[in-house]
């Protein structure tokens, strides 16, 4: 097991609204005592496709601009064996003034084994106010699907 994250495609399921895809390799730290993915591991696989998707289909790394977690769902629906060959698919879901909702699927061997939802918002680094989202950001968001 690699603690890797695989490579992502931009356009990888357009039937569904997901832009991005990328793989995950399972680490033997992401087990619980079941020998199942533990529950808490599901939010680091949202935040490495976040993570893709900012760079791959926005063009800019979260490391160089200021967004906070406003809100995060994530709905459990099977559990994720060790040996599972796993994906996240994400995509944005709505785009507000300052905010984005993002819509996630964890797949583990093709199988729907969580969706989630996370609201992230823009904010000034040095002040911490919300701050709108760049016509930039927001024309590559809406291409992204095409």
């Amino acid at each position: 097991m690699s603690d890797e994250r695989g490579e992502s495609d931009e356009n990888s399921d357009p039937d569904t609204g997901y832009e991005c895809e990328i793989s995950i390799d399972v680490r033997l730290r992401d087990l619980d005592f079941m020998g199942h993915v533990n529950n808490a591991i599901y939010a680091t696989f949202l935040e490495e496709a976040r993570e893709a998707y900012f760079e791959d289909v926005i063009g800019v790394s979260l490391t160089d601009v200021g967004t906070v977690i406003a809100s995060l769902t994530i709905d459990y629906v099977r559990p994720i064996e060790s040996d599972a060959e796993v994906t996240v698919a994400v995509g944005v879901a709505e785009l507000g003034a300052s905010s984005l909702t993002m819509a996630y699927e964890i797949r583990a061997d093709g199988e729907t084994a969580a969706t989630a939802r996370t609201v992230q918002v823009l904010v000034d680094r040095e002040t911490g106010q919300s701050e709108p989202i760049p016509s930039e950001w927001r024309r590559r968001i809406d291409g992204a699907g095409d």
